[in-house]
């Protein structure tokens, strides 16, 4: 969390608001926050640039800016980028600060600090190992079915293999594999033209719908939009965090199982492994 609905909403809202703004001033309040220079020199490089444009790649933010530099900013756990009218008081989990030249300041906030802002010339440097984008026009069924064929893993670790599919994290892998029918441990070779079908439309329609809603916001309420609003497609979450409650599907109760050290929901009724 965030994964690629958050993002694109994070994204699309800085786009809204910040385009055309200048950069002021840069204030570093934790220095592992930012990578590479160091907190001094990221503060003088960012200080009068303006803002071009926003964009997202996988699960980052690209901000790029009027000096051909580009900020990328990956939001990890708990990492938030929020927009305000007005100084906050101090926040203990407060690691950067953007104050903009129309009065508004930019906020990076992380409580558990392990968001990271790379200032770079090159986002190719930080991205070139990225995956296909699972929404862009050449990600086709085809595609993807050729790309499962060749690799003998679980499906559900490779989904979330940012080399192999840029974007996708646990809670979209699990609604993605739940709405094609297609159990988390299945090898991914065993695929069936077919399913290799459904799951690309499921993956492609669940990160629609989540992107449409503005992401999901969990009880933690570690994600917000840039403007403040929470995520609203965890009202329709079918698998994820829902442990224990009927399948919308066969009625079937939703478990959890651990996949690669990761929570896994899957339905037991209409998500069989080959053979049960």
């Amino acid at each position: 969390m965030p994964e690629l609905p958050e993002v694109e909403a994070v994204a699309q809202g800085l786009q809204a608001s910040l385009v055309g703004r200048t950069i002021v001033s840069v204030e570093v309040r934790w220095a592992r926050s930012v990578v590479p220079p160091d907190p001094d020199a990221f503060a003088q490089r960012l200080t009068g640039q303006a803002i071009t444009g926003v964009g997202r790649r996988g699960k980052w933010v690209l901000i790029a800016l009027s000096g051909d530099d580009t900020l990328l900013v990956h939001l990890r756990m708990t990492g938030r980028l929020i927009i305000e009218p007005a100084e906050l008081p101090d926040d203990r989990h407060l690691r950067v600060l953007f104050s903009l030249d129309d009065g508004r300041w930019l906020y990076f906030f992380d409580m558990r600090k392990f968001g990271r802002l790379v200032l770079t010339p090159d986002p190719r440097e930080v991205l070139g190992d990225l995956g296909p984008e699972p929404l862009a026009d050449g990600f086709t069924a085809a595609r993807l079915e050729e790309m499962l064929a060749r690799r003998r893993g679980r499906v559900k670790p490779l989904l979330l293999d940012q080399r192999f599919l840029a974007g996708l994290g646990n809670i979209y892998a699990d609604e993605a594999l739940w709405r094609a029918g297609i159990h988390p441990l299945r090898p991914a070779s065993t695929l069936t033209a077919a399913e290799a079908r459904r799951l690309h439309r499921s993956i492609r329609s669940v990160l629609r719908a989540a992107i449409d809603r503005g992401g999901t916001t969990l009880s933690d309420s570690a994600y917000r939009q840039p403007d403040g609003r929470s995520g609203e497609f965890s009202g329709l979450l079918a698998v994820y965090g829902q442990e224990g409650q009927p399948c919308a599907r066969c009625g079937a109760g939703i478990e959890r199982i651990v996949v690669s050290q990761r929570g896994t929901h899957y339905c037991p009724g209409c998500q069989t492994l080959s053979g049960e």
